[in-house]
């Protein structure tokens, strides 16, 4: 795999578009996606993950009119999660030297919706926070069809009422999007839904879990 042409279409498609969709299968590989599969889906059934709210800060509230989706933050803990942030490192870097973003850190966390599970339209960053700069959606989910629902909708740049794409969840599937730009949301999902997001921050002070 050419790892800088790669890096050149993602920066060329940010730029024109603000966002990309592409399969992220010959980067991470596919023993590594399984683990990442494997963990979220024992975090799950264990009852780890929490329910997810909305907003920053020590108390962020929990609407389940905007959102229902259940989440567990990474900490490196594991193998899968140590490679997993080795590839994002070299993204951040690759996205710096071509785009001069100042991205200083990462953040992440599962997120796993049940059937019925949904997330209205939205942005993963207010203009000028300078905190979550570029966000990166990788789904994790075997077999996904249609009508299994749970798609993400892309809404564009150029018209924030109309939806640029709809994009189905399926294994090694990576959405990258600028992230006080394209708003999103996730329609209602009709099986369970696994994926793990990012968000490439200029901050320094890491966000506290």
């Amino acid at each position: 795999m050419d790892v800088a042409r790669w890096l050149d279409d993602l920066a060329d498609g940010l730029s024109e578009h603000g966002w990309m969709s592409f399969d992220m299968t010959p980067w991470l590989g596919s023993q590594l996606l399984q683990s990442l599969q494997q963990e979220i889906i024992v975090l799950d059934q264990s009852d780890a993950l929490k329910a997810a709210g909305i907003g920053r800060g020590s108390a962020p509230v929990r609407d389940r009119s905007v959102r229902r989706d259940k989440i567990a933050w990474l900490q490196g803990a594991t193998p899968a999660q140590l490679a997993l942030f080795e590839c994002l490192e070299d993204l951040r870097v690759g996205l710096n030297q071509r785009l001069f973003l100042g991205l200083k850190r990462v953040e992440a966390h599962y997120a796993t919706y049940h059937s019925g599970d949904f997330y209205t339209a939205h942005v993963d960053s207010f203009q000028g926070r300078a905190s979550r700069i570029v966000s990166f959606v990788l789904y994790l989910n075997d077999d996904w069809q249609p009508g299994d629902g749970g798609a993400l909708q892309i809404y564009g740049r150029t018209n924030n009422n109309a939806s640029d794409a709809v994009i189905l969840p399926e294994m090694g599937r990576v959405v990258l999007f600028m992230s006080e730009e394209i708003r999103h949301g996730v329609l209602e999902a009709h099986r369970t839904r696994y994926s793990l997001a990012c968000w490439f921050r200029q901050d320094e002070i890491p966000f506290l879990l």
